[in-house]
């Protein structure tokens, strides 16, 4: 029986926010708990940071204890799932180099993620190669690990499609070798994408409208009250518009049934709130506090573990020191596979050496 695999990450570019929470985060503690999977390895992809940030190393190294501080935080445990370093596991590179004869310059220029990223950073036509080749990359950690599920946000779509063309070509050039992964969205449509609190499609550290799973609980309630709702409903008895309002889409990824009967028990449900909204007579600032209520709810936990694990930093880094080491032995296998396949695996091939010397032989 095929093994069940997961693989999925995170960029150090800074700390989480609750987008990424709600987008995989919580999932991924879903699956790690639900003992359905053989391994899980989580991966914090600092060399994918550095395609866009290599004249600045210092952020991305000091964004690594970051992100394992918000791993750990949220509730992944080093006992069942693997935590590692993506720079720290040299396989993945030269996956990524055999791979790139697979894909042509115009699929890449195709691919919707890359066409984004690079209008957001105002790449234009100074893309470096790094960053232009990326999904590569993605193809290669992927790959490494013969993940079977990989679960991602609605915007990694194009990423995991690209994945499974060089998988396809490669099985079909070499022979079945590589295992094709299945993307596993977030069940909550709300989640697939959360806005950030100015209102802006999606949630981003560089546009600076972001909840961090780190912030205190004073500085989530500033950032709630400060959100974004609908600009008509200017008087408590307006009408409000309860689609595309941030605060709206925030209680889908996150109320529940118990926190209405904790919080706010005037109202069932989110639906009788919503209705409420949208004839008139509730005000912003009652949903704004109920929000507050439900994320503070939702991040205590959060914030708790994190302040224990910060008390033990080298810990931390152990944890990524041996799950790293497991992740190299992982796709070292995977390589000597994918080299056996290509035929460049001259030293370990005894029949060619044989054959070889036959053909020499005087």
């Amino acid at each position: 029986m095929k093994k069940k695999i997961i693989l999925t990450g995170d960029r150090p570019t800074g700390k989480l926010h609750v987008g990424h929470y709600v987008g995989s985060l919580r999932r991924r503690v879903e699956l790690q708990n639900s003992g359905e999977f053989d391994k899980i390895y989580i991966m914090i992809a600092d060399a994918q940071a550095l395609t866009d940030n290599a004249d600045n190393p210092q952020k991305v190294r000091e964004n690594i204890i970051e992100v394992a501080l918000d791993y750990l935080s949220c509730g992944l445990d080093p006992e069942k799932s693997n935590l590692f370093i993506q720079s720290q596991v040299p396989q993945l590179t030269e996956l990524s180099f055999y791979y790139m004869n697979l894909v042509t310059v115009s699929r890449l220029q195709r691919n919707p993620t890359v066409k984004a990223e690079i209008q957001l950073r105002n790449f234009e036509a100074s893309i470096p190669v790094g960053f232009f080749t990326y999904p590569i990359s993605q193809a290669s950690d992927i790959t490494a690990f013969k993940a079977t599920v990989v679960p991602v946000g609605e915007d990694q779509m194009p990423m995991l499609e690209q994945t499974k063309e060089i998988v396809h070509k490669f099985n079909s050039v070499y022979g079945e070798t590589l295992v094709e992964p299945e993307i596993l969205l977030p069940e909550n449509s709300a989640c697939l994408r959360l806005p950030g609190i100015d209102g802006k499609a999606k949630m981003s550290k560089s546009l600076n409208n972001c909840i961090y799973l780190s912030d205190t609980a004073e500085d989530v309630k500033k950032k709630v009250m400060s959100m974004f709702t609908d600009p008509n409903h200017l008087r408590v008895e307006d009408p409000g518009k309860v689609e595309g309002n941030p605060v709206f889409i925030y209680l889908d990824a996150f109320s529940r049934k118990e926190h209405f009967q904790e919080f706010l028990p005037e109202y069932e449900n989110l639906e009788e709130l919503k209705a409420h909204y949208a004839r008139g007579g509730l005000g912003d600032v009652k949903v704004k506090k109920f929000l507050n209520n439900v994320l503070q709810a939702e991040l205590e936990p959060i914030r708790a573990r994190r302040n224990e694990w910060e008390k033990d930093i080298p810990a931390v880094f152990e944890i990524l020191k041996k799950g790293s080491q497991v992740a190299r032995e992982a796709a070292e296998q995977t390589l000597e596979e994918v080299k056996a396949a290509m035929k460049i695996n001259y030293f370990e091939d005894d029949a060619l050496i044989a054959a070889q010397a036959k053909k020499y032989a005087k």
